[in-house]
């Protein structure tokens, strides 16, 4: 029985027998994060890593024009900072990271916001030309995380960095292949094939030391000490930000479809 279209859903299999596939979809919403999609996701991550599965597939689709427009802008109405520690997408990408085993992203269309953080917390990225990857989070006067940032930071160069989030315009997938950034760029109806013959490969390595050398990059990964002092400052600088009149501007400017307004208060 398909599922109605203003249902967002998130299903897994066993596609090979040390191979998964998660798909997450909410097409009325351009595949976007919401909160329920990002519990289900949750879910579905706890119970394949029960099964040990060395790989992971994980994608919204093939053949679409959005991969994933990121955070439901609709929800920012109850939640002013969708990106703090405890929230959903915060704890998906900390079960990415921490899946034992090898997670690879499928992207096929462009991907924005929360999503790019969703893409680049994945072990391995395989796209088609069709993908695009935006951080948009100035548009609507959001602070990023310190944490997501230094996920961008560990990945790209800093003034690509300060590009994508200073002028929140699409990196290309020519150019997200030139910075590492995507592992494989496949072409047009070649994404499943070129995913699949990657987890293949992975998945006739021997899986436990395949696993320890996710582990060890993760740890050193996080081996970030900031001085107390500093993250203080950060801490306000983002609450400033989150309750100030320009991230209201802005999401009401993005439900009106204009212009935001911003005045910096």
């Amino acid at each position: 029985m398909n599922q109605p279209d203003n249902v967002a859903t998130v299903t897994s299999r066993i596609i090979e027998e040390r191979i998964g596939h998660i798909v997450f979809s909410n097409p009325a919403r351009r595949h976007a994060l919401s909160a329920d999609l990002l519990e289900a996701l949750e879910q579905r991550l706890a119970e394949l890593a029960e099964q040990r599965l060395p790989v992971l597939l994980l994608g919204s689709g093939i053949g679409q024009e959005v991969w994933s427009a990121g955070h439901d802008l609709g929800e920012l109405a109850h939640d002013r900072d969708p990106i703090a520690y405890g929230k959903p997408l915060e704890r998906v990408l900390r079960a990415i990271r921490s899946y034992p085993g090898v997670v690879i992203a499928m992207v096929s269309g462009s991907v924005w916001g929360g999503a790019v953080d969703l893409v680049m917390s994945c072990d391995l990225v395989v796209a088609d030309r069709s993908a695009r990857f935006s951080m948009t989070p100035a548009n609507i006067g959001l602070p990023y995380t310190t944490s997501g940032l230094l996920r961008f930071f560990h990945n790209l160069p800093i003034h690509v960095l300060k590009e994508m989030f200073f002028c929140a315009l699409p990196l290309t997938a020519e150019r997200a292949v030139q910075f590492g950034v995507v592992n494989r760029l496949a072409e047009s109806g070649g994404l499943e094939a070129e995913a699949l013959e990657m987890a293949r490969g992975i998945a006739a390595k021997a899986p436990l030391a395949v696993r320890a050398v996710k582990e060890q990059l993760r740890i050193m990964e996080d081996m970030q000490p900031l001085p107390v002092q500093a993250m203080e400052q950060i801490t306000e600088l983002r609450r400033q930000a989150c309750a100030s009149a320009d991230f209201s501007e802005g999401l009401a400017a993005f439900s009106g479809r204009r212009q935001p307004q911003f005045r910096g208060v």
